[in-house]
């Protein structure tokens, strides 16, 4: 029986932004097949036309995930991919067998200034517009993720990233525009779900999270220390609340 795990960034991010995430979760689980997704306007989708709304996400993405599912399938999304996600199962609510959303929000349950906090507001949008790639990903960076000691490591291979596969301003916009507008559908997704939270997220206010798991009644596992980009702030943690709360 094949179980594949399908992998979805946020906002102007895409596959080649996991920093040796996805090789862990394959050394982690070696008899679980790994599919990188990119959202269109971003990754090897970057000179499609990013949707502004999250269902279009979703019915891109599907078709990739048609051709390539395997017996038993699993999501795991990250903010504007967690979005993706929610829309996904509650049109599809067959597609996955589980899914972890990671420092994710949803409009009517947390107010705009959780989902973005407003300190950051002005500095999302000007990195959005910028020309100066390496101000740019150092600042992105800076937002979201307390691992400092890689920075000089990963922000000279995401300014490449953005060289090789550059999100236009245009769709950078429309998938903000896609994340503040959404809003779910009503009812609990029938997908088992875990949620993922660092608590010291500067783009995303935990509280958001919290909001999430009251409504749906899904658990919420939180790292005291982790940022946005949890993944590559404590990897090693999320790869243990994936071994626990799926059993693999």
């Amino acid at each position: 029986m094949t179980e594949k795990w399908f992998f979805l960034r946020g906002l102007v991010r895409e596959s080649g932004h996991w920093a040796g995430f996805l090789e862990k979760f394959a050394l982690a689980f070696p008899h679980r097949q790994v599919v990188a997704l990119d959202l269109p306007g971003s990754g090897t989708r970057f000179q499609e036309t990013s949707p502004t709304t999250i269902a279009g996400y979703v019915e891109i993405l599907r078709a990739q995930f048609l051709a390539e599912r395997g017996d038993k399938n699993f999501l795991f999304a990250i903010s504007l991919g967690g979005m993706v996600g929610v829309e996904w199962m509650h049109r599809y609510p067959n597609d996955f067998n589980g899914a972890v959303l990671a420092n994710t929000s949803l409009r009517g349950l947390s107010p705009l200034h959780h989902r973005l906090r407003l300190k950051n507001w002005g500095t999302v949008l000007r990195l959005l517009s910028s020309g100066d790639l390496t101000l740019r990903e150092r600042r992105i960076l800076e937002i979201t993720s307390g691992r400092r000691d890689r920075f000089p490591a990963l922000a000279p291979e995401w300014v490449e990233i953005q060289k090789l596969r550059p999100v236009s301003k245009r769709n950078a916009l429309r998938q903000l525009l896609a994340a503040i507008k959404f809003r779910p559908p009503g009812g609990t997704p029938r997908t088992p779900i875990l949620l993922l939270n660092g608590a010291q997220d500067q783009l995303v206010h935990p509280r958001c999270s919290e909001a999430l798991a009251r409504h749906w009644g899904s658990p919420l596992r939180v790292h005291p220390s982790a940022h946005h980009d949890i993944t590559l702030d404590e990897p090693e943690w999320v790869l243990e609340q994936l071994r626990d709360f799926f059993k693999i």
